[in-house]
């Protein structure tokens, strides 16, 4: 594995050991609503991943397989999503990805969380190829039904939610509403999707970022107003982890553009 880009902070804030991080864990964990895991081995990728350090997550989650597969899977969807400087690495990083969540979400049809990443990691993959372009592939189909499916498992994962809303916001935005339609897309489900995940989790700096551009996508310079506030919401949030400080970061950009 060649060497990836490092976190750019001091990660001391969101690291931790065993104890502190099953202590933490429920609120680490209100995005994505992962079980806390029984065995070391995973228990140390996630803390890699909280930490920053996502390349060791990954390396030390695929050795430890079961919620490590899926703390390697994020950690690299992550990575890929925020760190990775190549457009070709950040593709090849996101296929990676859905290969194994989907063969993860195979052999465990019952893990929320493969079949979020799944989504996730298609979702970003068809953002950076086009949406339209992921459409023509069937991909959208592919990513509301694993997305549909994590909720289906576990209603509560809010991040499932801001990905089903951040779908439809897209394909409606790319190919507007009658033909979004075929695609099983709304702007009604889309915005609700998004209230839902920030119900579930008031915390998130990610679901106030995703619920703004899926506003503007949906209703036009009329939410702009609406939009900023989120962003200003989003970049105000406290950062519990290394991915958060990413997503407040993000937010903080979209304020300053």
């Amino acid at each position: 594995m060649a060497k990836w880009t490092a976190f750019p902070h001091d990660p001391a804030p969101y690291t931790h050991d065993a104890a502190s991080l099953k202590k933490h864990w429920a609120r680490l964990h209100q995005g994505d609503a992962e079980p806390l895991p029984k065995d070391a081995a995973a228990l140390a990728a996630w803390a890699a991943f909280h930490a920053g350090d996502f390349q060791k997550a990954v390396e030390a989650g695929l050795k430890a397989g079961g919620s490590g597969l899926t703390a390697a899977n994020k950690a690299q969807a992550i990575y890929a999503t925020y760190l990775e400087k190549s457009e070709k690495n950040r593709l090849a990083l996101f296929q990676e990805v859905a290969q194994r969540a989907e063969a993860q979400a195979a052999a465990e049809p019952g893990n929320a969380n493969a079949h979020y990443l799944l989504a996730y990691a298609l979702g970003r993959y068809s953002q950076g190829i086009s949406v339209a372009k992921a459409l023509s592939q069937g991909l959208g189909a592919k990513v509301k039904g694993a997305l549909e499916r994590a909720i289906e498992l576990n209603p509560k994962h809010a991040d499932a939610h801001i990905g089903l809303g951040t779908f439809h916001a897209e394909v409606i935005d790319k190919v507007g509403s009658l033909l979004g339609r075929t695609q099983g897309a709304s702007k009604e489900a889309g915005l609700n999707a998004f209230k839902t995940a920030l119900k579930l989790n008031p915390h998130s700096a990610i679901a106030r970022v995703e619920y703004a551009n899926g506003l503007v996508m949906l209703e036009g310079d009329k939410k702009m107003k609406e939009a900023t506030k989120l962003y200003e919401e989003a970049a105000a949030c406290e950062p519990a982890d290394a991915m958060e400080r990413l997503d407040v970061e993000m937010a903080q950009a979209e304020l300053e553009d």
